[in-house]
């Protein structure tokens, strides 16, 4: 068993909960001139959903953080490429900023990151069973397409299903999908929500196009990032950012440059499944950013609606932990068990989480369907968030129909005619 050292430094949970939220971006003046690109380098993972309510996840992301940023301007920022910097165009051929990859679940990830996921794609290769089988010549055709063509869809390849069933895909799609997990095709850009598969070997920066690492450099470098992009975090919080197990993490974690703190009331979550240290002793609560431990967080908080899949909010039980606030995305739920709606979006204010929002969009109303309140103190706040997203998605009105405390309902909607004048 690794040792690990003892923690030297102790934090309230407040104090946790500040470095967190400056560490995902909602806490201080954000970084405009690096715009949404930043966000993503910033956070090292935008996490993909098919579900569009206001909009969908990947572009809810930035916007939590910028405020209203245009939303062709967040996809021009993700899957636009460009020459690289100090470079004339017409010696360098564009480069891309990002690509999509399995990380915390699908996500856009900056293409910086590629070399760190060489652990995953040789796990992809080496598994011995699939969900999908895959037809006999199929994956070389598709590689032997894309490199006579270049970049295309699953339906330029000959058609991403074979039934209008979501799950029955069609040999081409199973071959590419494949290809894409073992690395050896890319999605660097998307049309219309369809993914745009290339050739690594053409898409990737050759700075970047190697799988030179091994899986214990792979692992600690990503294990070093998700604790930048946390502040501070346990074991089972870095593990989850990136999906690591606890045992990858645990190996490298007293190398990865973070450091062991104590955080206030995490003692008992630090130590998780299958906790270890010298001795069988939990090694700390938690493990910070050394950076984030320099300065106190201070300046603006963010108010704002966030998305159910915002990696400030990704783990259930480190949302719980640092913000006493219970949530479930409940869009799989049958809708007569849903308790707080469909999309029920969680209100950021003031550093605290006060309140749900499941929207909806008739027209160019932005409908709050449901609306849970944190009581009378958060219906300020509530309407503020609830103002700024119907402007940026060019909605001119908005109607409250359901509120938790229905004596709430008439406060909120007022304090929305002020608002929006």
């Amino acid at each position: 068993m690794t040792s690990l050292p003892r923690p030297t430094t102790e934090l309230s949970a407040d104090e946790a909960r500040r470095i967190a939220l400056r560490a995902q971006g909602f806490l201080g003046a954000p970084d405009r001139r690096a715009g949404v690109r930043g966000v993503l380098r910033h956070l090292g993972a935008v996490q993909l959903d098919t579900i569009s309510v206001l909009a969908r996840s990947h572009e809810l992301i930035p916007y939590a953080r910028l405020g209203a940023v245009g939303r062709k301007t967040v996809e021009q920022a993700y899957w636009t490429s460009a020459p690289p910097a100090g470079t004339p165009s017409a010696e360098t051929p564009p480069a891309p900023h990002a690509f999509e990859y399995w990380s915390h679940a699908a996500c856009i990830l900056p293409v910086e990151e590629w070399p760190h996921f060489a652990f995953r794609r040789r796990a992809y290769r080496a598994r011995p069973h699939w969900n999908h089988d895959l037809p006999d010549g199929a994956y070389d055709q598709v590689v032997k397409q894309l490199r006579a063509e270049g970049p295309l869809t699953a339906t330029d390849l000959g058609g991403a299903k074979k039934t209008s069933e979501w799950w029955d895909w069609s040999g081409t799609k199973v071959a590419v999908e494949r290809a894409l997990m073992y690395g050896e095709v890319v999605c660097v850009e998307r049309r219309g929500w369809k993914r745009v598969y290339d050739l690594a070997e053409r898409a990737i920066p050759e700075p970047l196009l190697h799988d030179e690492l091994d899986d214990r450099e792979c692992v600690r470098r990503l294990v070093r990032l998700a604790g930048r992009s946390l502040g501070v975090g346990t074991r089972a919080d870095i593990a989850d950012y990136h999906r690591l197990k606890l045992e990858q993490v645990d190996a490298v974690i007293a190398d990865s440059g973070l450091v062991a703190v104590t955080v206030e009331g995490w003692g008992r979550a630090a130590a998780g499944k299958g906790a270890g240290g010298s001795g069988g002793r939990p090694a700390g609560d938690a493990w910070a950013d050394p950076a984030a431990l320099e300065t106190v967080p201070r300046g603006r908080h963010r108010t704002t609606l966030l998305s159910p899949f915002d990696s400030l909010i990704w783990e259930r039980a480190r949302t719980e932990r640092i913000f006493d606030f219970t949530h479930r995305l409940e869009a799989y739920t049958p809708r007569p068990k849903r308790i707080h709606g469909y999309f029920a979006m969680p209100v950021l204010a003031g550093g605290r989480l006060v309140g749900r929002v499941d929207p909806a969009r008739e027209g160019r109303t932005l409908v709050a369907r449901q609306v849970t309140l944190d009581g009378a103190k958060a219906v300020p706040a509530v309407a503020q968030a609830l103002a700024e997203a119907a402007g940026w998605v060019d909605c001119t009105d908005v109607r409250v129909e359901r509120v938790d405390a229905p004596d709430l309902r008439e406060p909120l909607a007022a304090e929305l005619v002020r608002i929006l004048g």
